[in-house]
């Protein structure tokens, strides 16, 4: 199957650039929401397989605000997570053609992730399954940044990628900051000349958007003794209690995210379904494409 690209307007006025596949007159709906540092693209392959053997199957991913081609305000505070709960309503109210609608699946990955997760827990009447790859529960990610030396050790970058010059940093010497963020971990042998070319082709287009995720967020590890800010913050039971059947992909040689912060799901999000996957790191997707659209057919299947 093809993928198409359109840019949506949502009713709000943000713009999002957006790639999809299958018929667009197809009765299911399923969204694909990206991370840090990727785009839309990453998820190509996943919708193309699906929207081929699944009848009936419309896919579609964005690039999130402030991503390559989508608005991407200057305030900071436009990326706090109401907002961005605000442009995922709005769109799967765009891509199912009515207000306040349902969609069938929800498939989220790193930054994309803590978007869905709000969205679920805020309004879990608008996602029929959810699917979390690599992406930590908010409760979970508050608890192991503040109290496992380990997590907070692995979250240290979060520090780095928040400030002012990042962007600046990041983009010197062809991205060599950005590459070093996928490659460290294993090699990334995923990363063909072509791959390299769209990711490069979506940096060009601006970092500091995709930076503000991070800079608008309570959720980093301390930067020193003095930093109690994550003592103080509470997030409230509206946030962190997920009622959406939810199920887990999780590459477990993750070294971002361990895999701590998968104990206790089950607290938030009743009757999660969490499969494990050794070897596989935070590029999961790229890593392993077969193995989670397995899991995600597996899940259509119960709709």
């Amino acid at each position: 199957m093809t993928i198409s690209c359109f840019d949506q307007t949502l009713a709000h006025g943000i713009s999002l650039a957006c790639r999809a596949s299958g018929p667009a007159d197809a009765p299911r709906r399923a969204l694909f929401l990206h991370g840090f540092p990727e785009a839309a693209f990453v998820w190509d392959g996943v919708m193309s397989a699906l929207a081929d053997s699944v009848p009936g199957l419309r896919c579609v991913a964005p690039n999130l605000r402030g991503y390559a081609g989508s608005s991407a305000p200057t305030e900071l505070a436009a990326y706090r997570a109401k907002h961005l709960v605000a442009d995922l309503a709005a769109l799967i109210d765009a891509t199912c053609g009515a207000d306040g609608a349902t969609i069938d699946l929800l498939v989220a990955h790193d930054w994309g992730g803590g978007v869905a997760w709000n969205l679920a827990a805020l309004s879990p009447q608008r996602v029929r399954r959810l699917v979390i790859i690599n992406s930590p529960h908010p409760g979970a990610l508050l608890r192991e940044l503040r109290d496992n030396p380990a997590q907070q050790a692995a979250s240290l970058y979060m520090n780095q990628l928040v400030q002012p010059d990042a962007a600046t940093r990041l983009a010197a010497d062809d991205f060599a900051g950005l590459w070093a963020i996928l490659e460290r971990f294993g090699g990334a042998d995923w990363l063909t000349p072509a791959l390299r070319e769209q990711y490069r082709a979506a940096w060009r287009q601006g970092l500091d958007g995709a930076l503000n995720y991070y800079r608008a967020s309570p959720l980093r590890p301390p930067t020193g003794p003095a930093d109690t800010a994550l003592q103080q913050l509470v997030l409230p039971a509206s946030v962190v209690e997920v009622a959406v059947p939810t199920t887990v992909l999780w590459g477990e040689a993750d070294h971002a995210l361990l895999t701590g912060l998968l104990d206790g799901l089950d607290a938030w999000v009743p009757g999660v379904q969490v499969h494990r996957l050794p070897g596989a790191s935070h590029w999961i997707v790229h890593e392993r494409p077969d193995w989670v659209i397995a899991r995600l057919r597996e899940v259509l299947a119960t709709l």
